[in-house]
C-alpha cells in the first residue's frame, strides 16, 4: 500500500471525475507518493500546519498508470545506491478512483503536527 496527501475537496473532485490527478502530473510528469514509513515526515515538510487533509491509501495492484519507486526529485544522487526505503513512488498517470481502498483523515495533532492515522498504526486498513 502507498499513500497520498491531499485535500478532502480534491479527493470529492476525484470521485466525481473517477481519477484523481494532482498539479504534480504535470509539472513533474507523476503524481508524488509516499510508502507507509515516508508519509509522516513528507507531510510535515511539505503540508506543515494545514488542515482538510486526507490520506489516499492504494493497492498498487489495482493501479491503472504505472508506478515506479524513485529517488526523490533533486536528491543529486544515484538511483542505485539508494536504499529501497529511501525511494518514493511515483505514479505516471492519473489515478483511477477503484485503486483508491481506503481514505482516512489527516489532521494536525494538538501539536501541530501529523502522526499516522491509528488505522494505519494498527494495520487495520
Amino acid at each position: 500500500m502507498i499513500l497520498h496527501i491531499t485535500t478532502h475537496s480534491d479527493w470529492e473532485k476525484a470521485r466525481v471525475n473517477g481519477e484523481y490527478t494532482a498539479p504534480s502530473l504535470n509539472s513533474d510528469g507523476f503524481i508524488h507518493w509516499s510508502t507507509l514509513k515516508q508519509t509522516v515526515d513528507t507531510a510535515n515538510l511539505f503540508f506543515k500546519g494545514q488542515n482538510g487533509l486526507v490520506l489516499l491509501c492504494i493497492d498498487e495492484t489495482k493501479l491503472k498508470s504505472k508506478c515506479k519507486f524513485e529517488a526523490p526529485a533533486g536528491a543529486g544522487v544515484n538511483q542505485h545506491d539508494l536504499r529501497a526505503d529511501k525511494l518514493f513512488p511515483h505514479i505516471y498517470g492519473p489515478i483511477n478512483t477503484m485503486a483508491v481502498i481506503k481514505v482516512l483523515d489527516f489532521p494536525l495533532n494538538e501539536k501541530g503536527i501529523f502522526e499516522l492515522p491509528k488505522e494505519l498504526i494498527t494495520g487495520t486498513v
